[in-house]
């Protein structure tokens, strides 16, 4: 696979299709605007954030610090991407009904009770 190159990279639209398979738009976690900032400048969070890039302005180090968790997000772009990362990394809910557990055969310890399938039984049927 060919490398990107930075301009490519940044102006690619960004989408999870693991966690947003239909869209961040459409998933009721973001409002319109969330979505298309996350849209826009996601793949550049995303490669600041992987070091598939290195900041070179200003405002790319305070993206960069600000996803880290450096300082707090004060652009609305760094406000939607924190949302995003807490949005993925949120602890799945459990169920109330607890969770299946794998049925697991008792083994008797005492050898000398067996299955006892090898015995013939003879029935008198008048």
């Amino acid at each position: 696979m060919a490398e990107l190159s930075r301009e490519q990279l940044t102006k690619r639209p960004f989408s999870d299709k693991k966690h947003y398979p239909y869209g961040f738009g459409r998933s009721g976690d973001f409002s319109i605007s969330e979505s298309k900032l996350l849209q826009s400048h996601g793949s550049l969070f995303a490669a600041l954030v992987d070091g598939k890039l290195t900041p070179q302005t200003d405002e790319e180090q305070q993206y960069l610090e600000s996803a880290l968790g450096h300082r707090p997000p004060q652009t609305p772009q760094e406000k939607a991407w924190l949302k995003y990362q807490a949005r993925i990394n949120r602890p799945k809910a459990a169920s109330i009904y607890g969770s299946k557990r794998s049925i697991t055969e008792e083994v008797d310890e005492d050898e000398d009770i067996g299955d006892n399938s090898d015995i013939d039984i003879e029935l008198d049927t008048e």
